[in-house]
Parts: structure tokens; sequence; C-alpha cells
């Protein structure tokens, strides 16, 4: 790996007698590991199957980070439906180049900034109909030319299942920190994230955890919790595969509510907080924990 300061690394690998595209390659390669080398932390967020909250649970995740001042990033791959935008409220957010040709993440706060193809997008109805090498390209982009700086973690959205875009990260970042899964409790998602956990596992991508979203319903008025879509297949998924359980999160309309009014339902945590942010904020502290990482 480059490190910061890699001017010896830069004239030893371009080597007299190299063509243009040699040396293009090599300096980008130079660029990546250098931005990678000032981030802390890299953490996937996966799913297997679309609909189970996953956009929703990356951009509380680093929300939450931010909160307890750890410098975040969000970079948001979800390419063809990029969700993080319009969860922060940051749909018309211009992007800006800067004089060296690097791009400036988007700040929402001065502990996270965020980087998205929807704010590249003229219009939100405009569809990106792109194949894997340009995936591969944007994203390596993402990643060496946008100047994120020092960063305690960068959290990764990525669109469902074990594509193009997570294999792009797994191949660009040679040792992420690892993956957070996020299902809902029924069968016909728990078995799709087997399918996530092996891919990391072919990858060499450590799983952090499980989060069981949408797990059981309380009535405000009754008080009763009804488990519309089962309960306990993200934990019995953990055991069954040997991974973390990071917890559950509870139906709760708090967190419909404040996506659709772009921003993280857990940054409205007091102290009568609903089961939902407790839930968010015992999955954090879970998971600062398995990081090793200090608990502030």
């Amino acid at each position: 790996m480059f490190g910061k300061d890699n001017k010896g690394s830069k004239s030893a690998a371009v080597k007299p007698g190299m063509d243009n595209k040699q040396v293009t390659e090599i300096n980008e390669e130079l660029r990546l590991q250098e931005n990678l080398n000032k981030i802390k932390h890299t953490i996937l967020v996966l799913s297997g199957k679309g609909g189970v909250g996953k956009s929703t649970v990356a951009t509380n995740v680093a929300f939450a980070l931010a909160s307890r001042r750890f410098k975040t990033g969000l970079l948001d791959i979800d390419i063809h439906g990029p969700s993080v935008p319009t969860l922060l409220g940051l749909e018309k957010a211009p992007l800006h180049a800067t004089d060296h040709n690097t791009i400036l993440p988007v700040e929402y706060n001065d502990f996270l900034k965020v980087i998205s193809v929807g704010f590249m997008l003229p219009d939100t109805k405009e569809a990106v109909i792109w194949r894997g090498p340009l995936k591969y390209n944007l994203i390596k982009q993402f990643l060496s030319d946008v100047e994120w700086g020092k960063l305690d973690f960068l959290v990764i959205d990525s669109p469902p299942g074990t594509g193009d875009e997570p294999l792009s990260v797994a191949q660009l970042v040679k040792n992420p920190t690892g993956a957070i899964i996020v299902t809902t409790p029924q069968n016909v998602s728990t078995i799709d994230v087997k399918k996530s956990i092996t891919f990391c596992n072919k990858l060499n991508i450590p799983v952090l955890g499980v989060v069981e979203n949408m797990s059981g319903f309380v009535c405000p008025h009754c008080g009763k919790e009804t488990f519309i879509f089962r309960k306990g297949g993200g934990s019995e998924i953990a055991t069954e595969m040997n991974v973390p359980f990071l917890g559950t999160l509870p139906l709760d309309p708090l967190i419909v509510e404040n996506s659709d009014a772009g921003r993280p339902f857990v940054q409205s945590a007091a102290v009568n907080a609903t089961a939902s942010q407790r839930h968010f904020e015992e999955i954090v502290t879970s998971l600062l924990k398995i990081i090793n990482e200090e608990v502030k």
C-alpha cells in the first residue's frame, strides 16, 4: 500500500519507456491508495434483497457515527437507485470540482461528508443505464478523486445483491473493515442474506454483523407488539452462519416520517427516544465494540 508521502514510490513505479496509458494507470493507483490510506475504517452495508431498509440503515449508521464526533464519509454506490440524497434532504446539493481536478463531497455537517451519483443527475427521474465497466470506473473515481480527507469511517451504501457495485468496492478497497448485512425477518429475505455472507467470505470481507430490520410493530394506541414479518430470522441466520448479530429495528412510523422529510431518524433521539431510536443506538454501540473503537 502506498502512504501519504509517496514521492519515492511514484518515481520508483513510473519507469522510463512506459507509455502514457501505463503512466496514467500507475498514477491513478497511487491516487486511490493515497486517498484510502487517510480512511481508518471502511464499512460496506449490504443486503441480499431490495426493500429491506438497507439505505436507511447505512444513512443512519453514518449519521450516528458522525454524531459521536467520528469524522465520517457516506458513499452511495447504488447507481441505479441512489437514495442517500433523499434520506438526507440533499437532492439539490451541487457537486464542486477543485482546481486540481478532484471533487469536493457534500458536507451534511461538520463530521459527515456525502457522495452519491444522485448529485450528478439533472433530474431525480433520470435513469442511469450503465454496464459494469462504467460502474467500476465511477466507483473508482468516487474513491480516488473525491477529497474525503482524513476519515474515521467511510460507510458505503451498496445496491441489493452481490453484483458489480459491491464487487468493485471489494476489488478497489483491498482491506475493508467489514460489512453490515441488513435483512428483514421473513424467509424470502433471510435466504438471500446467506448469499451476501457467502459473498463476503469468498472475498475475505469480515462480516461485522447482521441487522434485522422491520422486526415487529408496536401499536402506538394499545402498546401491543405484532410481528408482521415473523420474528428472529436475522438472529437465526447470524447463528447459523457464525457471524455477529447487531440487533433489531422495529417498524416505526417515525422512520418513514423522517426519511421522507430528508433527515436521519436517529437525530431526533432524546430523553423520550422511541424504541427504534434506542435499538439503533444499541446497534451502533455494538458495531463500535466489534471494531474495537472507543465508544464516544
